[in-house]
């Protein structure tokens, strides 16, 4: 493989797996948005939904941009399983701190998905979209967990 072609199929390896990632995390926040008590809370989970969709439609059209067609989405074993996991809790009467956590473990997952991506050799414009990206996954981590840390002091 030349360093072209190699550099390639890194970034396309790096950009599936944080497509898969991000279809978890959008599957989660709205998963978890329909089972929040708080109104403040699910409407920050839905609309945080709808943006990591749009992170994930910016990734494919790299992608696109790159000849790649046959985006294979399917999430992540771990990621049903987690939802699965949330679920549970929301229907076991678990409340919006069990819910939070739930969303923190997915957070932590996407934080990872980011910091591993950002290890490639990645063009320029790509890294730089990632780490606009990763700012924001970093953001919404910080604002679940505060959340979370205030309904435990409750």
């Amino acid at each position: 493989m030349s360093t072209d072609a190699g550099r390639q199929h890194e970034m396309q390896l790096a950009l599936n797996s944080l497509i898969n990632v991000l279809l978890d995390s959008q599957k989660g926040f709205a998963d978890i948005g329909e089972h929040l008590k708080d109104e403040t809370l699910k409407r920050y989970f839905l609309a945080e939904s709808l943006k990591r969709a749009r992170f994930r439609g910016d990734l494919e059209e790299v992608l696109h941009q790159n000849g790649v067609h046959d985006i294979k989405e399917s999430g992540t074993t771990a990621g049903a399983i987690h939802r699965v996991w949330g679920d549970l809790r929301a229907k076991l009467g678990g409340g919006d701190h069990a819910l939070l956590e739930t969303a923190e473990q997915g957070e932590d997952t996407a934080k990872k998905a980011y910091a591993d991506a950002l290890d490639q050799d990645l063009p320029l414009p790509v890294r730089q979209m990632l780490a606009e990206q990763q700012a924001h996954v970093l953001t919404s981590h910080d604002f679940v967990r505060s959340h979370r840390d205030a309904l435990a002091a409750k």
